[in-house]
């Protein structure tokens, strides 16, 4: 592992742990901006944000305008079994994260490697999202499944 490298875990590892419990939502956001992820305007992200990824990955993670996440909400953007034994079987998941604009992830709901939350989606509270979630849908469950379909105000776009 290079010095740069290893500064820029060491760097992510840290501005991630600040913001995770920082008190001011607007920081947070700073601070993960910081690590590389894109994040756009008007989003609130709550306390508690676990980001499960590799550490020397980068733009693996898209947050549109104005989404909100709850506290305790863990975004996997990697998995895999370490060095165990059934890692040569196992299924290792590595894939980017992308909540579309004006979604609501509920608190404690868990979005798994190479999920696409579509505009307006509702995820509910503790919620497994496994799969794509189609814009202005409302899922909820272990694994997510569509409860609702929202059905926006006239000239909403």
């Amino acid at each position: 592992m290079t010095v740069r490298r290893f500064f820029w875990r060491l760097r992510k590892k840290l501005l991630k742990r600040w913001a995770r419990n920082c008190f001011f939502p607007t920081w947070r956001v700073r601070l993960l901006r910081w690590c590389g992820y894109r994040i756009g305007q008007g989003v609130y992200i709550a306390d508690d944000l676990i980001i499960a990824e590799e550490l020397e990955d980068s733009g693996n993670l898209e947050i549109g305008d104005r989404v909100s996440i709850a506290p305790r909400v863990t975004l996997v953007l990697s998995s895999h079994p370490n060095e165990s034994r059934i890692r040569p079987f196992a299924p290792v998941r590595r894939a980017p994260i992308v909540l579309e604009p004006d979604v609501w992830l509920g608190a404690g709901a868990i979005i798994l490697p190479g999920v696409r939350v579509g505009r307006g989606a509702i995820v509910g509270a503790n919620c497994v999202v496994t799969k794509d979630v189609p814009p202005l849908h409302v899922v909820a469950g272990q694994p997510a499944h569509t409860v609702r379909v929202l059905t926006p105000p006239p000239g909403w776009s």
